[in-house]
């Protein structure tokens, strides 16, 4: 019988980078995916000599001088920087909310002028303690940033009104007053040249990988197997971590989308930038990302991908977390019950259920390598 320090179930970047250091530390790992394919959700495929971003942009940022080195130890990346456009009906912005926006909206120059429109349209709106996500954001940019460029994008991500959004989420999207389209602050920042696959694939070169395998299927096959099967010692479960118990204490929720890509022959620039968000209520997609735009392609075609967000049901992917009230509860009864489970580790974003930026994902790895090695 062949036998593993570790079975990991998913082979996207939480599930790697663990591999990659438990190798690293003479351990010997088996990874397995039910997707056909390496990396989760920042797997990139190459279409048209353009590598597409299969499952939404991914943009490598961090503050992190550790995690930038690391990173760029398996690829090497450019120097892009995330400045999306905001399209409602026939007007354009600058994102994140900043002098462009203010500029374009209000027809002003300095700070001085757009902070006092901002300052009086928050006093009309009288929110000292914000609510709910419409409350929130009424408070940080007024009445006209709002409804123009905040309220129907994030009702048709999230699928509910903004009134019944907790409050925290909108605290994400920065506000400036200079004139600076660079969405992050982080000082590093960029795509990797040739995708995030390459990357994936480098990290999970000392370990045995077998795709198209569910964890439970594996399970059954294993067993069935008998001698002639896998033993291991412990497992990285990267998946649902209310999927792993059955649902017995009920569904978490989560907002899923479909992906909806195009390939433009002879078009050889269909948006002039890579992040094109469409906040109006009407229009049924959040936005259009171009992907030769993340590594300034020149090629004679284009690629493009309009994203709709759904509601998640049960077998469909799971892309965000919804982390109010009560999922958080139900979360923590599930995180009592992975506590009882002998040698599991839950890991990454749906295992510990959690939005997590690529930067953190790594971070949280090699948290657990050190609790595992006992470092």
């Amino acid at each position: 019988m062949k036998s593993f320090d570790y079975l990991i179930v998913g082979t996207g970047l939480f599930g790697s980078v663990f591999a990659f250091e438990m190798n690293k530390a003479g351990k010997s790992c088996l990874v397995i995916d039910k997707r056909t394919h390496l990396g989760g959700n920042v797997y990139t495929k190459e279409e048209h000599g353009i590598w597409v971003h299969q499952y939404g942009a991914h943009i490598f940022h961090t503050s992190n001088q550790r995690v930038w080195d690391y990173v760029n130890q398996f690829a090497r990346f450019n120097h892009y920087i995330n400045a999306p456009i905001a399209v409602f009906h026939d007007e354009l912005y600058n994102m994140p909310f900043n002098m462009n926006t203010f500029s374009k909206m209000w027809g002003i120059r300095t700070p001085a002028e757009a902070k006092a429109i901002i300052e009086g349209q928050r006093a009309k709106e009288k929110v000292e303690e914000p609510r709910n996500l419409e409350e929130q954001a009424l408070s940080l940019v007024g009445r006209d940033v709002y409804e123009k460029l905040v309220k129907g994008y994030t009702q048709k991500q999230w699928g509910r009104p903004c009134d019944e959004l907790p409050a925290f989420i909108i605290k994400r999207l920065p506000v400036r007053f200079t004139y600076d389209n660079n969405y992050f602050t982080d000082p590093y920042q960029g795509i990797p040249i040739g995708g995030y696959t390459a990357i994936i694939e480098k990290m999970l070169e000392g370990s045995e990988v077998r795709l198209g395998l569910s964890y439970r299927d594996f399970l059954k096959e294993n067993e069935a197997k008998g001698e002639e099967g896998v033993s291991y010692g412990k497992v990285l479960y990267t998946g649902m971590i209310d999927e792993y118990f059955d649902y017995c204490l009920g569904e978490l929720q989560y907002r899923s989308l479909r992906f909806e890509t195009q390939v433009l022959e002879g078009c050889d620039n269909y948006q002039g930038n890579a992040v094109v968000n469409y906040t109006a209520q009407e229009v049924p997609y959040t936005r259009i990302i171009e992907h030769k735009h993340f590594e300034f392609g020149t090629q004679p075609d284009t690629v493009i991908t309009k994203e709709y967000p759904i509601t998640w049901h049960r077998g469909d992917e799971p892309y965000y977390p919804i982390n109010d009230d009560r999922n958080n509860q139900l979360f923590a009864a599930y995180q009592k019950m992975a506590e009882g489970e002998k040698d599991v580790l839950f890991g990454g974003r749906l295992g510990q259920y959690r939005y997590y930026d690529m930067d953190k994902v790594i971070l949280a790895a090699w948290e657990m390598v050190e609790k595992e090695l006992g470092k």
